[in-house]
C-alpha cells in the first residue's frame, strides 16, 4: 500500500508564513525518510485556510531537499492561471525534480478566489476543461495550436518540455459534479479524493469512477487513486482527540467564515469576533471524526485504513498538519504512524 502526505499549509492568526513553510518542508523531508510515496500540496488564494497560493514554488523547495518522494498538486486550479505559463512552470518543476511531478487539477472553491482573479463562476467548468486540454497539448505536441472559447494559440513550442513521457500523470479532483467525473474518465485522467468529502461518499465516488471507466471500455483500478483523509495518530484515543479537536474546529470555522465573502476575505479580521457574531454553527468535531477523519490510536487508525483497503483503496493520503496543529505534534504523529501503522500494510 502507498502512503501520501497532504497539506493545505493552514495559516492561523499570529503565525509567521515563513515558519509554516519551513515546517511544511521539514515534514515532507521526514515523509521521504519514513517511506512515504508522495507529498501533495493544495492551492488556495486570499485566505488563512491555506498558504498554497504558489504551490508549485513550494513543491520546488521540497524537490530541492528530497530525492525520491513524488510531488503532487492537490490541486492546481487551472482556471486561475494562464495555461501556457502553468504548463511551463509544471514542466520546469518536473525537470528539476527528476521527473517526480504528479499534477492534480481541480475547479477549486468559488467566491472571492474566482472574483479576485476576475473569473466568471458561470464559465468555470468550461474554462477548466479548456485549460487542462491546453496544458496537456503543450506538454505533448510540438507546434501546438488551439482555437477554443477562451484561448487561441498558434504553433507554440513549450520550453522546457516535461521530463516524464508523454507527460506528468494528470489527476482530477471530483466531488459532486457529474460533469467533472465524465471529463476525467473520457480523457483517461486519474481520480483523486479530497479530504472535504465524507468517507462513504468518497467510496461511492470511487465505485462510480470504476463503473464509468468500464462503460468506456477502459481498465481501471484504485491503485493510483490517492484517497486523502484528515489524519492523526497518538498513543491513546483521548490524546488524539485532545490534540486535534480545536484544530478541526478551526478548519470548520474558517470554511464556514470564508463562504460569507463574495469579495475581500477574512484575512484582516479576527476569527474570535466572527465566532461571537455568527448565527449558526458548522459541522461538529465528532461529525468530522466519524465521517472524514482517521483520528485515534495506531490500532484504530489501522482498522480504518484496512476498511478502505477492503474496498480496493491502495493509495492512502494523510493530512496530519490540520488547522495549525503544532509542528512537533505533527512530527510525533508521523513517527508513530511509521512505526505502528505503516508496517501493517507492507507488501
Amino acid at each position: 500500500m502507498k502512503f501520501a502526505l497532504f497539506t493545505h499549509v493552514p495559516w492561523p492568526e499570529d503565525e509567521q508564513p515563513s515558519r509554516l513553510f519551513a515546517e511544511c518542508i521539514e515534514q515532507a523531508v521526514f515523509a521521504e525518510q519514513i517511506g512515504f510515496h508522495s507529498v501533495w500540496l493544495a492551492e488556495h488564494h486570499f485566505s488563512r485556510y491555506s498558504l498554497g497560493s504558489s504551490s508549485l514554488v513550494l513543491a520546488a523547495a521540497i524537490a530541492a531537499r528530497t530525492e525520491r518522494i513524488r510531488l503532487g498538486t492537490g490541486v492546481l486550479i487551472p482556471t486561475l492561471h494562464n495555461p501556457i505559463r502553468l504548463a511551463e512552470d509544471a514542466a520546469t518543476l518536473d525537470c528539476v525534480s527528476g521527473g517526480r511531478l504528479d499534477v492534480g487539477f481541480g475547479r477549486g472553491t468559488f467566491g472571492y478566489e474566482y472574483g479576485g482573479f476576475g473569473v466568471d463562476e458561470d464559465e468555470a467548468h468550461a474554462r477548466f476543461r479548456e485549460s487542462v486540454r491546453i496544458v496537456q497539448g503543450l506538454w505533448t505536441t510540438p507546434e501546438f495550436s488551439y482555437a477554443g472559447e477562451f484561448y487561441t494559440m498558434n504553433k507554440l513550442n513549450l520550453v522546457p518540455p516535461p521530463l516524464q513521457s508523454p507527460h506528468p500523470p494528470i489527476y482530477i479532483a471530483a466531488s459532486y459534479t457529474q460533469q467533472t467525473l465524465e471529463f476525467l474518465v473520457r480523457n483517461g485522467y486519474k481520480l483523486c479524493i479530497a479530504v472535504v468529502q465524507d468517507t462513504q461518499q468518497s467510496l461511492a465516488l470511487c465505485q462510480r469512477y470504476l463503473s464509468m471507466c468500464a462503460e468506456e471500455g477502459m481498465e481501471a483500478t484504485l491503485d493510483d487513486v490517492p484517497f486523502f483523509r484528515y489524519f492523526y495518530v497518538a498513543e491513546t484515543e483521548e490524546q488524539a482527540r485532545a490534540d486535534t479537536a480545536s484544530h478541526i474546529n478551526w478548519i470548520l470555522d474558517i470554511m464556514q467564515w470564508r463562504r460569507i465573502f463574495s469579495e475581500r476575505s477574512e484575512v484582516p479580521y479576527r476569527i474570535a469576533d466572527w465566532r461571537r457574531e455568527r448565527e449558526e454553527l458548522p459541522l461538529s468535531f465528532d461529525y468530522i471524526s466519524d465521517n472524514r477523519a482517521f483520528i485515534g490510536t495506531p490500532e484504530q487508525c489501522a482498522a480504518k485504513i484496512a476498511e478502505l483497503r477492503a474496498q480496493s483503496v491502495e493509495y492512502f493520503g494523510c493530512n496530519f498538519a490540520m488547522g495549525g496543529i503544532p509542528h512537533e505534534k505533527v512530527m510525533r504523529s508521523m513517527r508513530l504512524f511509521a512505526d505502528e501503522v505503516m508496517p501493517r500494510f507492507a507488501g
